[in-house]
């Protein structure tokens, strides 16, 4: 008989999963759509040179590009109003020199194609303080970006160093605006720690990843029968259940870090938007496996193949975010953990609240039937996005 304890203890673990799946199911729609930026820092002795890249689509909303409402942005009007965007990038990206500010001369203003839609691409050279003289072009660099921040709390650039002296990388958020740009080759405990927070960020900022992996594990609490999946009952034994998931998290971790690895270091290499789509549909495929009931096809081995094209997917983004060539190796193993701890950190927390509401016919309705039904429909969305039938990329 149940107590009231276990009842409110019960209706505590339904509340955190119907928040779950609500998160899933309103950010599903916008996977990658979080705005990333692209920098790069490049020189010799003659001169520094700062690229930005930034999503058209981001600029759009910050200058409202679109001036005829046609729903695109034309070249014509980003060059209408290209002092005011060469205005704003110099501000958002500040640089100093030993304390000294750094004068940023614009060079060059275009797009560029990038897997997830169009960029604005803006080259300045900068004229710093004693850039001449014989130490490191990025001794006593300090670099402050802002650029929206203040639009979205999930933006991110991306900045990659390649100088005579150093190859490296660094990350800005909204927690880290500034940062001293390193002069020399970064530590094996630095390209640890930041290539594995990067690979634990984005797997948590990777809605469609999450969303796949989820809906492999939404059955594993239950037991297998030839009736429709609402007629199932919940496993009586742990174990089972734990194997299942191991199987599925094993599976999609091997597949994904096989192509994963032969992406970055140049073995195999595909269209980013074929990925993209095909990491899409392998969302919508797995979605509706969890409908079929006792028809289902087995969930490991759809872990297996298409984790092989989620890697590529991860690939994309480490590639995005700049290699240090001395520590290729370290930076791919760092990113990968950070991926697995990120993975195995959402599936503990799922899976224990799925394992306790699994004998409520709430779990399989809402959870199974219409949280499935969801990601499915994400997933067609993502895939109409991508190919740019439908409003273009998330």
């Amino acid at each position: 008989m149940s107590t009231p304890g276990s009842l409110m203890g019960a209706g505590l673990l339904i509340r955190g999963l119907l928040v779950a799946m609500l998160w899933l199911s309103g950010s599903a729609l916008w996977a990658h759509s979080s705005s990333n930026s692209y920098l790069s820092l490049t020189g010799d002795r003659d001169a520094l040179v700062l690229r930005a890249d930034v999503a058209l689509r981001d600029v759009d909303l910050q200058f409202d590009l679109d001036r005829n409402g046609d729903g695109r942005v034309l070249w014509s009007e980003v060059q209408a109003r290209s002092s005011d965007l060469l205005a704003w990038l110099a501000h958002g990206l500040q640089l100093q020199r030993s304390g000294e500010p750094c004068t940023l001369r614009p060079v060059d203003l275009l797009a560029t194609d990038y897997a997830d839609g169009l960029y604005l691409s803006a080259v300045f050279t900068l004229v710093c303080p004693g850039v001449s003289d014989s130490s490191p072009l990025a001794l006593g660099l300090r670099m402050h970006y802002r650029l929206l921040f203040d639009q979205d709390a999930l933006h991110r650039a991306q900045l990659r160093i390649d100088l005579p002296a150093v190859q490296s990388s660094l990350v800005f958020s909204p927690d880290r605006q500034q940062a001293d740009l390193p002069s020399q080759a970064p530590s094996f405990w630095t390209v640890l720690a930041q290539y594995t927070r990067e690979g634990f960020w984005h797997i948590w900022i990777g809605a469609d990843h999450i969303a796949f992996l989820l809906s492999l594990l939404l059955l594993a609490p239950l037991r297998t029968s030839r009736q429709p999946v609402t007629q199932w009952s919940g496993l009586q034994r742990f174990r089972p259940a734990a194997v299942d998931v191991l199987a599925v998290v094993t599976s999609f971790t091997v597949a994904h870090s096989i192509t994963l690895s032969l992406a970055v270091l140049g073995v195999v290499k595909l269209p980013s938007l074929w990925v993209e789509v095909a990491i899409a549909l392998s969302v919508v495929i797995a979605a509706l496996n969890n409908l079929l009931g006792g028809a289902s096809l087995r969930r490991w081995p759809l872990a297996f193949g298409f984790g092989l094209i989620h890697g590529f997917g991860f690939a994309n983004v480490l590639l995005d975010l700049g290699l240090p060539a001395g520590d290729l190796a370290l930076a791919l193993a760092a990113f990968n953990i950070g991926v697995e701890l990120g993975q195995l950190a959402i599936v503990a927390v799922f899976f224990s609240l799925a394992w306790w509401v699994r004998h409520f016919p709430f779990y399989r309705w809402f959870f199974v039937v219409a949280g499935s039904m969801i990601i499915a429909i994400a997933g067609v969305v993502w895939t109409l996005m991508r190919l740019g039938w439908w409003g273009g990329w998330p």
